[in-house]
């Protein structure tokens, strides 16, 4: 039996890990939200951050094409990279000119992302942490089993946070790009604008849980901004193309799912350009 001086800390302890995993759900379930919206796309706000990324890129500020979906965009989207173009650029015999506007912006939001999701200190445990062998992935657990089993609050984070709310907003875009791959060929590298809000909700969960002070704030803050203003988007190196977002968007719950994981039932943009994912 556990000595009784330590069963107070240790109720503690487990409380206060219950309290953050329910801020890290609420945290979710904001960005869910946002993912799914139908509120008009803020452009003046989108186009002021999109800006000062081309800035920090060393470019312009490009002419802003706005286009009410994804296939009214077909037409300006010509010559712009795709991510087997970008690939090309990591071989021994690169393409002649400077590397496109949309691998640098890439690039940056890759070492951006690893540097706040780096920025996380586990809190107190209440009981042995799990372990696991050198090269083994933590096993997936539902919430509850979760926090029992001691498995590490980060990685509740991972699964229960970004990677959950990657399959909800990935079920949306992802039937829409390939839709407008059937109609257009390659689709170029862009960002899906609210439909990225994956990675921004682990980082939000990670500073609304343990870590509310990040060392790259500003550069978060950006990205939070623009991915709750901006619907699809495709930066070339003299203008970007803005998506107005759609004007309806019917989901429905994946049954039996631990995270509150939706999927795409239909989705319909102000042309009248629809997708309905075949079931």
């Amino acid at each position: 039996m556990r000595p009784r001086a330590l069963i107070a800390p240790a109720r503690r302890q487990a409380a206060l890990r219950q309290e953050l995993w329910d801020r890290a759900v609420e945290t979710r379930r904001e960005w869910l939200e946002v993912g799914v919206s139908t509120k008009p796309a803020d452009h003046t706000v989108s186009e002021e951050i999109i800006a000062s990324l081309y800035a920090r890129h060393g470019r312009p500020r490009p002419e802003f094409i706005r286009v009410p979906s994804p296939r009214a965009a077909i037409p300006y989207l010509e010559g712009l990279p795709t991510h087997d173009d970008l690939r090309s650029w990591l071989g021994d015999r690169r393409p002649p000119g400077r590397f496109p506007l949309a691998g640098d912006i890439a690039a940056g939001l890759s070492q951006l992302r690893s540097a706040l999701e780096a920025e996380f200190t586990e809190p107190p445990r209440d009981r042995t942490p799990m372990k696991r062998r050198k090269g083994e992935a933590w096993p997936v657990l539902p919430p509850g089993q979760a926090l029992d089993s001691g498995l590490p609050f980060h990685e509740m984070l991972i699964q229960g946070v970004r990677n959950a709310l990657f399959r909800s907003l990935a079920g949306i875009y992802l039937p829409v790009r390939s839709a407008l791959a059937h109609a257009a060929g390659p689709v170029p590298v862009g960002w899906y604008g609210q439909q990225d809000a994956a990675w921004l909700a682990h980082v939000d969960a990670i500073r609304r849980t343990v870590q509310p002070h990040l060392r790259r704030e500003r550069e978060f803050a950006e990205w939070s901004a623009l991915t709750r203003s901006a619907g699809w988007w495709w930066p070339g190196e003299h203008r970007c193309v803005l998506v107005d977002r759609p004007v309806i968007l019917r989901t429905e719950p994946v049954p039996h799912a631990w995270h509150e994981e939706i999927r795409l039932v239909h989705i319909e943009y102000a042309d009248g350009w629809s997708v309905t994912p075949a079931r």
